[in-house]
């Protein structure tokens, strides 16, 4: 018992941070793609700019999420970024 909660805080931040990789990256990326019609150009120039910037913004998403000093800094940059993306895209929808 006290071995696997040894390997559980070893390993429990790099678990951490690849759940924030893949899905809060997705989540992020999903948000931009969104948020990019509530800007003013026509929707289909929209809908092109926001499917390739979240190409870019997932991997930025990814790197961020491993380039910071601990998975509770990682999980906070991601939520930082969601909040301003999700009310641009609630506001579109």
């Amino acid at each position: 018992m006290n071995a696997l909660i040894h390997r559980l805080r070893a390993t429990g931040p790099l678990i951490s941070r690849i759940v924030a990789a893949l899905f809060g990256g997705y989540a992020v990326a999903a948000l931009s793609s969104v948020a990019v019609l509530a800007l003013p150009m026509t929707k289909p120039q929209a809908v092109l700019t926001g499917m390739l910037a979240s190409f870019a913004i997932y991997a930025g998403a990814v790197i961020w999420v491993f380039a910071v000093r601990s998975a509770l800094k990682a999980w906070a940059g991601l939520i930082v970024v969601a909040v301003p993306l999700s009310l641009a895209a609630w506001s579109v929808s």
